[in-house]
């Protein structure tokens, strides 16, 4: 009797065992005595290490002592801080810390010199460490979903950057060192709080999408209409009342575009001054003969 009651016992711990929390992968790993290399895979082209998820609120020991990951994945967790002794992964192309709690980042990143691609999206930041712009290589930098209102002027050295999104933070003009990054082919600056386009907006020659939906912009500068590489304009929900003649310059914008992912121009829900709300819905052949017209007669 007794033996079969302890055989019931131990079944009921077994299961109890297999139903319980599964440790994440890299705990388990090091527990069961296995080496932390073993955790990165070795791809065609980098060596990377994925820690998505994983319930993290600081960064494993173990993680510094890899100094061959090129592509670390540390996004989706609850990371408060990362430690000055992310300058010793030098090797590092791709890094994404997304979706955590940082409210700072180390200016040890400036080490970090083969750096191409930063992901810093979701997380608490009000300002960036103007080391960063030590990263020369770095060709796209998400900020986006943060509490950023000014980047340091030194971004001006990040001339190998092309694409930038910025969006949902609290600037309230575009920052001046942007207008020195011509290689910016995409510009996300939607969702913030800027009441206007700069002229300086020229200098952006290979720009191909801009994005400031969802500000409080009254005007589009004339310059905006030099940049012909255009092909993606998205002004919706603004505070846009009249158009500038030159508009019609774009003509890399194929149409008035409405599906958010769509390319073309979009200047839907503003309070766009008559006759201009009736020749837009006219598309954009239309809007473009119309501007055209009206500057002939001015």
């Amino acid at each position: 009797m007794g033996t079969e009651h302890s055989k019931n016992e131990g079944r009921r711990s077994m299961v109890f065992l297999r139903k319980g929390p599964k440790l994440p992968a890299w705990e388990d790993a090091l527990l069961s005595g296995r080496e932390p290399k073993s955790l990165l895979k070795r791809g065609l082209r980098y060596v990377s290490l994925s820690l998505i998820m994983k319930g993290m609120t600081s960064t494993p020991d173990f993680l510094w002592g890899l100094p061959e990951v090129q592509k670390l994945n540390l996004s989706r967790n609850q990371l408060v801080v990362i430690p000055p002794l992310l300058g010793k992964l030098d090797r590092l192309v791709v890094l994404n810390l997304g979706g955590n709690c940082l409210k700072s980042l180390p200016k040890e990143i400036g080490l970090l010199r083969n750096l191409r691609v930063l992901f810093i999206n979701m997380n608490c930041l009000t300002e960036v460490p103007a080391e960063l712009s030590l990263c020369r290589k770095l060709e796209v930098l998400s900020l986006s979903h943060n509490r950023i209102s000014q980047l340091p002027l030194s971004f001006t050295d990040l001339t190998s950057l092309r694409k930038l999104n910025l969006s949902n933070n609290r600037f309230v003009q575009i920052p001046l060192c942007i207008f020195a990054l011509r290689s910016l082919d995409f510009l996300h600056l939607g969702s913030n709080r800027l009441e206007n386009i700069a002229e300086s907006i020229q200098h952006l020659v290979n720009l191909q999408i801009f994005i400031v939906e969802n500000n409080n912009i009254r005007t589009l500068p004339r310059s905006l209409c030099y940049i012909t590489t255009l092909e993606l304009l998205n002004v919706d929900y603004n505070a846009i009342q009249t158009l500038p003649d030159d508009l019609y310059l774009l003509h890399q914008l194929r149409r008035i575009a409405w599906n958010p992912m769509d390319k073309g121009l979009h200047i839907a829900h503003n309070p766009l001054s008559r006759p201009l709300p009736e020749v837009v819905e006219g598309g954009l052949d239309v809007l473009f003969n119309y501007l055209k017209d009206k500057k002939e007669h001015n």
